[in-house]
Order: C-alpha cells, then sequence, then structure tokens
C-alpha cells in the first residue's frame, strides 16, 4: 500500500488539492493500475486533515473513474489510466536575449495600476449578490440595463444618437466585427492606409476583400475612396491610427456624402482612443451627424479600463439590426452577464467618467514627459490625443532604427508596418505612452538617443 504525501497550500480546498496530486500521480505512473491506496482514515490520520476531506476527494475520484471501490478491500486504481510517456519530453527551447524587450513604448498599453479595483470589486459584489437572475441566459445582444446605460452615455459624451434596442454587446472588438462580418457578406472593405493591421487579418483569414485607401493630414482620402470600388469604409475619425490625424466636419460630411450616393453602402466608425484628447475638447462622433442609416459606430471598454475587459459593442443602423436578429436572434450572448451588470453599474453611477478624468490627466502628464524629451532632437506629430505618437527622424532608415532600439533593450515598432500600399514616409516610429511612467520617460529617450547615434 502506497503512502500520500502531497503538499498542501492555501489557494484551493484541500479535497481538491488532494484530488488533483493522487490524479498526477496516477497519469504519471507513480500510482499503477490496480494498486491499492490508503483507506480514508488512515490517509486522514497521515496528513493530519479531516476524514471528510479524505472522503470528498476519493468520492470525486471514483465518480470521475480514476479509482475503484472494493467491498472490504478499500480503493484501488483503475485499470489503463496510467500514462507513463515511452520517452521525456524535449526540453524547451531557450529564450534568446533579444526577446526580452522593454514594451514601455506599446501603441497597445494602458496602466492597470489606476484601474478602480475597490469600486469594480464592490459593484462586481453587489451584482453577484442582488441579482441571481444573472444566472440565467439573458439577452443575445446584451442586457437591457447595459445597453440603456451604454446608449445614453455615448450619446451624453460623444454625441451618438441611438437606442438600446440599437446597441449590440460583444466579447472583444475583433469578436463584434466578425458578428459585422456576417452581417454585410457583400461588402468589399476600404481600409485607412497606413492602418491597423488587426482587421486586415481578419479579413484575410476569413478570405473577405478589401482594397487600402490612403490617408493624408484629414483622414481617409474620398477622391480614392471613390475609385476604389469598395462599399463600406472603415475609418478612424477621431483619432486615426496610426497617423494621429483627427478627420474635421468637412471630410467627414464628404465621407457621409460617399455613402448616401449608392444603395448598401457603409461607413464603419471605430471611436479609437476618442476618450483622450490633450489640447481641444473631444469631437463628437460621426454617427451623431448621420441621418441616413449609414453609420455602424464600433467601441471598446479595453483601452480605457484594461484589455481583460473584454467588452466591445456595435451601434447599428435600423437595417442591419432587423439582419442582426434575422442570423443571432437566438443566439447567447459572448459577454458574462456578470461583467455585463458590473460595468452597468459602474457606468451608471458616475464611476466610469471619473476613471476616465483621472487617467487622462495621468496619461496628459506621461505624454507631456515623452514630448519633452523627444522634441530636442526629433520631430514629434500626433500627440495632440491618443495614447501614441510618431517620431521622425530625416535621413535615418526606419528598419535600422526599429533595429537599434532592440539592442538597447526597447520594443519599438516603425509606421512602415502599419502600411499596404501607402508610399514610403521619412524614418518614424510610432511610440506608445500608455505604459510609460512620466519619471522614466527622460531616461528612454536617452537610451534610444544613444541607440540611434545621436
Amino acid at each position: 500500500m502506497t503512502e500520500l504525501t502531497p503538499s498542501f497550500d492555501g489557494e484551493r480546498p484541500l479535497y481538491e488539492q488532494l484530488y488533483r496530486y493522487i490524479v498526477s500521480q496516477i497519469r504519471s505512473g507513480a500510482l499503477a493500475e490496480g494498486e491499492k491506496l490508503p483507506s480514508k482514515r488512515r490517509l486522514a490520520e497521515h496528513l493530519g486533515i479531516s476524514l471528510t476531506t479524505v472522503e470528498r476527494s476519493y468520492g470525486l475520484l471514483t465518480a470521475e473513474g480514476y479509482l475503484e471501490p472494493h467491498p472490504r478491500s478499500g480503493y484501488r486504481v483503475t485499470p489503463a489510466l496510467t500514462m507513463i510517456p515511452t520517452e521525456p519530453p524535449p526540453p524547451p527551447p531557450a529564450k534568446e536575449q533579444r526577446e526580452v524587450l522593454n514594451d514601455c513604448f506599446s501603441t497597445s498599453a494602458v496602466d492597470t495600476s489606476v484601474f478602480p479595483y475597490a469600486t469594480w470589486a464592490r459593484l462586481s459584489k453587489e451584482a453577484v449578490y442582488e441579482n441571481p437572475d444573472l444566472l440565467q441566459r439573458g439577452e443575445g445582444q446584451g442586457d437591457w440595463a447595459i445597453r440603456g446605460t451604454l446608449a445614453n452615455f455615448l450619446h451624453q459624451y460623444r454625441g451618438v444618437n441611438c437606442t438600446p434596442e440599437q446597441v449590440v454587446l460583444g466579447a472583444g472588438q475583433v469578436g463584434v466585427m466578425w458578428v459585422l462580418l456576417q452581417l454585410l457578406p457583400d461588402a468589399v472593405f476600404a481600409l485607412e492606409d497606413p492602418g491597423d493591421v488587426s482587421l486586415r487579418h481578419l479579413l484575410d483569414n476569413l478570405r473577405r476583400p478589401y482594397v487600402p485607401v490612403p490617408v493624408d493630414s484629414r483622414g481617409m482620402e474620398v477622391s480614392a475612396l471613390r475609385e476604389s470600388g469598395a462599399n463600406t469604409a472603415y475609418v478612424t475619425p477621431s483619432h486615426q491610427f496610426p497617423l494621429g490625424v483627427t478627420t474635421p466636419v468637412g471630410r467627414r460630411s464628404e465621407l457621409l456624402r460617399w455613402a448616401y450616393e449608392a444603395p448598401g453602402r457603409y461607413l464603419i466608425e471605430d471611436d479609437y482612443d476618442s476618450e483622450f484628447r490633450y489640447s481641444s475638447r473631444p469631437i463628437p462622433a460621426m454617427q451623431g451627424m448621420d441621418e441616413g442609416g449609414r453609420v455602424i459606430y464600433v467601441g471598446t471598454f479595453s483601452r480605457t479600463l484594461a484589455p481583460s475587459i473584454r467588452v466591445a459593442y456595435l451601434i447599428l443602423p435600423p437595417p442591419l439590426l432587423e439582419i442582426y436578429r434575422a442570423k443571432f436572434g437566438h443566439s447567447a450572448a459572448t459577454v458574462s452577464r456578470f461583467e455585463q451588470e458590473t460595468l452597468h453599474r459602474f457606468v451608471a453611477t458616475g464611476s466610469y467618467s471619473r476613471h476616465l478624468r483621472r487617467v487622462g490627466q495621468l496619461y496628459r502628464r506621461r505624454r507631456d514627459a515623452l514630448v519633452s524629451a523627444l522634441s530636442p532632437w526629433g520631430e514629434v506629430r500626433g500627440a495632440d490625443a491618443g495614447l501614441h505618437l510618431l517620431f521622425t527622424l530625416p535621413g535615418r532608415r526606419e528598419e535600422e532604427l526599429v533595429a537599434r532600439a532592440a539592442e538597447a533593450g526597447y520594443r519599438v515598432r516603425g509606421l512602415r508596418e502599419y502600411c499596404h500600399k501607402s508610399s514610403a514616409r521619412p524614418a518614424t516610429l510610432v511610440l506608445g505612452f500608455a505604459g510609460l511612467p512620466e519619471e522614466k520617460a527622460a531616461e528612454a529617450a536617452a537610451d534610444l538617443r544613444r541607440a540611434f547615434g545621436m
């Protein structure tokens, strides 16, 4: 009879730790098939735990087929369960030193240290204890409470005109974009060039057609859009990524006019980084100008709260809402109802607005520190809004700058990484500052300057 001596910690219940330990022993072959285990009472005394704990572990192991009870003989390991590998697995490949790079300039970073942990935990607890119905399936578009709260918030803060019926929640921006692609099966997409590559990758994976359309100092070029043959344009008018330009009202009117010129045309407005502006008040969303139902509004909480809070949303025009209900009317929501309710309370109580003001002030200071550190020896653009800027060094090769930054321990990206067919530009780096502490900006900039030999 084998003695069992697991190591207990405080992270899981004791019965679960004992259960996992015995399973690992069986699957590794340390406990052979047919081998007898200690009696429940003997094992409880040996480990100094309660008899109930051992009974629960043995009961779970028996129910799952790892152990077989034998009358007057105790418990034995079920035959044919051991899985001893014939060869030991190969060791993991050694990591190269260059893989461990400082990501402080990442354009996708957010500072989670300012996440409102206490408020979120309190609201989450209230949601759990006060709403037992949240254990039920819920509405596929998302619960009515969060949709109503979100519609009201977007109207007040972004000038979006919509009803709760038009709001569709989804698990992350890629998730809601996948849903949208199902609603537009015949779409040929116009994508900003340069632009974010995530949608391009999604379209490639789904073999959906798209064409790159150049971006100038006012956003997507409408003349090029007309010549592209596209019928759906994906734009980021509040803060274009990566150029950082803001589309003025005149260009927005031109884009809307293009959409109205032919049936079935749509504009997908990704309100990227619209919450953070440092030189002027936030510009209302283009969706609020749309009187013909041709703008699909896309937003997410991942940038303002935390990347792991994968709640994104669509505001669908009425014609697409009908198609959505026909295709997905019986689907379950892809966002946990507890998370929906917590987010509803967070927005409705004003906690989200206070959080935006707090992080906006933090990111403004970080932007100021980085701009101050970079400006003496290069050109800084696109820093009036959002969480990244462009840093240009004329006369240098972009690939060389990226490589030298990596040698100095920093991961940075060049503007050409986001270009599809757009013409070559001066060597430009796309630098995020949300993950760069204010007091570290001068040091990081000095490291890059030395790396670039300046």
